[in-house]
């Protein structure tokens, strides 16, 4: 159980944090209201707040979060920007969760 809360909670953040980036984005690049920093604020609020809920090192917690933000990201670029990910990322997706896999929950000797 612990795997699958601790999985949920890396998406929630990688979530925060992509909205937090991508609304302001929208703002910058395309040419959307200014009022979209005022929810990417508090999305990048939610991020932060997020990243303390793992028991873990923050350094541990940091380098683990990595490899579900990249396959969230590209869960976004699919499904938001319409861009199919290639075969090579679905490779990389699942070597970068086997390294978050093994940062947050490989033995630790003291």
């Amino acid at each position: 159980m612990e795997i699958v809360k601790t999985f949920g909670v890396f998406v929630l953040t990688a979530l925060a944090e992509i909205i937090g980036c991508y609304l302001p984005y929208l703002w910058l690049k395309q040419g959307h209201t200014a009022w979209l920093l005022v929810p990417a604020a508090f999305s990048l609020a939610a991020f932060a707040w997020l990243l303390t809920l793992h028991p873990q090192a923050a350094g541990r917690v940091y380098a683990a979060y990595g490899g579900v933000y990249i396959s969230v990201a590209l869960a976004w670029l699919w499904a938001v920007d319409s861009v199919r990910p290639t075969v090579t990322d679905f490779v990389g997706v699942v070597v970068c969760l086997l390294g978050m896999a093994i940062i947050m929950f490989g033995p630790r000797y003291a």
